[in-house]
């Protein structure tokens, strides 16, 4: 399947109308948080939570949406279906011929807190859950990106964590430390996060 991701500043402007909370992800979220570009991308990513989901038909709704459905199958998703708990991502372009431009994660919460789906224990306040970038974008807390990134980490999470690390304060470091620890106590990852 085809991918020609979106330029952030179109995604910016295709998001800037939606009401709620959303953030650009993945390696554009921690190229954000560095201030500069410094590798290639395959997709571009948009976080929403889950409860949010109708807001990607909003913001998009001359596109196409296909769910992801587990384990990798693409679907259409129907205007105003609600998707069950098991789909996280949803695929968007402008068209049937067109290549996907769009990907959109869906993330949990309740009563005001974000929570990991792979660790519902890993807990912090939704008004915590993101930055804003010199420009003015809504982008993902870099420690909640790299721990999501953490799992089974690519070349490109391995290349992510090394250019951010340095731009990470105390706080942040501290949380990605003990979420590293709560969820994956394995992770080498922990050896070299200074200052936590």
């Amino acid at each position: 399947m085809t991918w020609d991701p979106a330029p952030l500043s179109e995604v910016v402007t295709l998001f800037s109308q939606v009401r709620a909370p959303w953030w650009i992800a993945g390696g554009y979220a921690i190229e954000l948080a560095v201030g500069h570009a410094f590798r290639a991308h395959d997709d571009i990513d948009v976080l929403l939570l889950r409860r949010d989901q109708a807001a990607v038909q909003e913001a998009l709704p001359s596109w196409e949406w296909w769910a992801a459905d587990p384990p990798g199958t693409l679907r259409p998703w129907r205007p105003g279906e609600i998707l069950p708990p098991a789909v996280h991502d949803v695929w968007c372009r402008p068209g049937p011929s067109a290549p996907w431009r769009i990907q959109v994660m869906l993330d949990e919460s309740a009563d005001g807190e974000w929570f990991s789906r792979r660790n519902p224990g890993l807990r912090r306040p939704v008004a915590g859950l993101g930055r804003l970038s010199a420009d003015g974008i809504p982008y993902l807390a870099t420690e909640v990106q790299l721990f999501s990134k953490s799992g089974r980490p690519r070349p490109k999470d391995e290349q992510d964590f090394t250019a951010v690390l340095p731009v990470l304060d105390a706080a942040q470091r501290r949380w990605l430390a003990d979420a590293l620890g709560t969820a994956h106590p394995w992770h080498d990852r922990l050896i070299v996060i200074p200052g936590r």
